[in-house]
């Protein structure tokens, strides 16, 4: 599901910025579970490349 989300920058002077929780608070569960699960795409993305797989393991059992 991809979103176009509007960019938006505000400047505020060092100590007057807002809290962090209490915009996390006003967001509804399902708009936080969204930002979490961009947060961790972005993050694999990152760490393993844009090509990421599952790894494949395979075992030998040698049956009696």
């Amino acid at each position: 599901m991809e979103r176009n989300i509007a960019k938006v920058v505000r400047k505020f002077r060092l100590g007057d910025e807002p809290n962090d929780f209490e915009y996390w608070q006003s967001r509804t569960p399902q708009e936080r579970l969204d930002a979490l699960e961009e947060i961790r795409k972005e993050y694999n993305e990152w760490k393993y490349g844009p090509n990421q797989r599952f790894q494949r393991i395979y075992r030998i059992i040698k049956q009696a």
